[in-house]
């Protein structure tokens, strides 16, 4: 890697990608804790592997400002592992499945991304774009009205103070400004320490568990083999749409390799598989963060909230990040797509419409996406088969016509 590079990687953008990262890490905490809990572990776990991943990745991955951490597509896929054969055989499969992604990107999986057509991006984002919101749903339901104001002036920042100033990203404010206001005022009003117990000590090395026997590999193969499909596909996927947001190219072979990387490690020091996320993402790059050195801040920043500075951190009000992920999803989804599906052919239509509603129903996204890329896949063959076939008359001495 050349001087210039490395310039342009991580220092290019210091004080923004610093911002950003704080911001990346503050909404980060209450999404880790909560896919712990999905997973059926300790909330340290989710924690640890956030931190893990999203350092890592900063140094191993190819698509500078995109974030990697626990998610809820991976952790969804370990329920069962963690219920039949505990924290142990998920550590374990955790490595496995970096090893796997790692021999990915060295025998060029990546390129499968092209057979993804930009109609399936559009409604990966799409989709993507709903769960987020429908995922702070929970904290609006049944709850006061002060909630409700919180979220409204939340947003009100969010979207306004760039009016006045740009200096810091809005939803940092957002953020500070409403736990300051939730502290003074002693609000009854849920907060990320409501979410589960923070960790207090700094996560160590350590060697699952586990016999190392072929009987512990046909355990934790055929999960370790679904988490590198998923988590390699909404990693790929989510680098291209940071290229497009960023409208810069990023190595997808290098992501591969880095998300491989940055897995057994994480599965090392006792975190779960994770993968780029999309949210997170987003909200980098709307706050400023555009070089690797926003990702590795938000790892750091994450375990020195969490481990000393928790008593704080459990005080931020769920309100103040759920308006932020609020901002997230109406950032992400693709406005234009509604707009342009009388425009775009049927075919293109029908495909983006068709990922957003599987993976809206299943809340999985491989799936969502392997039906996009075979309706594709079925649309151009019928119409290269239309192009191909042709009807020719010839006309013989006779007079009579054939065809042929």
């Amino acid at each position: 890697m050349s001087p210039n590079s490395i310039r342009q990687d991580w220092f290019s953008n210091v004080r923004g990608d610093a911002l950003a990262g704080l911001v990346v890490a503050l909404a980060l905490i209450p999404e880790a804790i909560a896919f712990s809990s999905i997973a059926g572990v300790d909330p340290k776990v989710g924690l640890y592997a956030s931190f893990s991943m999203a350092v890592v990745i900063a140094f191993t991955g190819g698509r500078p400002g995109m974030i990697s951490a626990a998610t809820g597509a991976m952790a969804l896929l370990m329920v069962t592992l963690v219920k039949e054969h505990g924290l142990e055989y998920l550590l374990a499969a955790t490595v496995l499945t970096g090893i796997l992604q790692i021999i990915a990107g060295i025998v060029r999986l990546d390129v499968l991304m092209r057979f993804v057509s930009r109609s399936v991006v559009t409604g990966f984002v799409n989709a993507l774009a709903i769960l987020i919101f429908l995922a702070q749903l929970p904290e609006l339901i049944n709850v006061s009205w002060i909630v409700y104001a919180m979220v409204a002036g939340g947003l009100g920042i969010i979207y306004l103070l760039p009016y006045v100033t740009r200096a810091v990203p809005s939803p940092l404010i957002c953020i500070i400004g409403l736990t300051i206001l939730s502290i003074w005022m002693g609000l009854d009003v849920r907060t990320v320490g409501d979410m589960g117990e923070l960790p207090d000590s700094l996560p160590v090395f350590l060697i699952p568990d586990i016999p190392l026997n072929f009987e512990t590999l046909a355990i934790i193969f055929p999960y370790s083999l679904t988490l590198m499909v998923v988590g390699l596909l909404e990693s790929l996927m989510t680098a291209t749409i940071v290229d497009d947001l960023t409208d810069t190219k990023s190595d997808k072979r290098r992501e591969c390799i880095g998300q491989g990387t940055a897995n057994v490690a994480t599965g090392f020091i006792g975190g779960m598989a994770g993968c780029a996320m999309i949210g997170q993402s987003v909200i980098n790059i709307k706050s400023g963060g555009r070089g690797r050195l926003s990702a590795l801040l938000a790892g750091v920043y994450l375990l020195l909230m969490v481990v000393f500075l928790g008593n704080w951190v459990a005080q931020i009000p769920m309100a103040a990040l759920v308006a932020v992920m609020i901002m997230v999803s109406i950032g992400t989804f693709n406005w234009a797509s509604i707009r342009d599906l009388r425009k775009n052919p049927p075919s293109s239509s029908i495909v983006m419409v068709a990922t957003v509603v599987v993976v809206v129903l299943t809340h999985d996204l491989a799936k969502g996406v392997l039906v996009g890329v075979l309706l594709s896949g079925i649309f151009f063959a019928t119409k290269s088969v239309a192009t191909c076939m042709s009807v020719r008359s010839q006309w013989t001495k006779a007079g009579r016509g054939s065809t042929g």
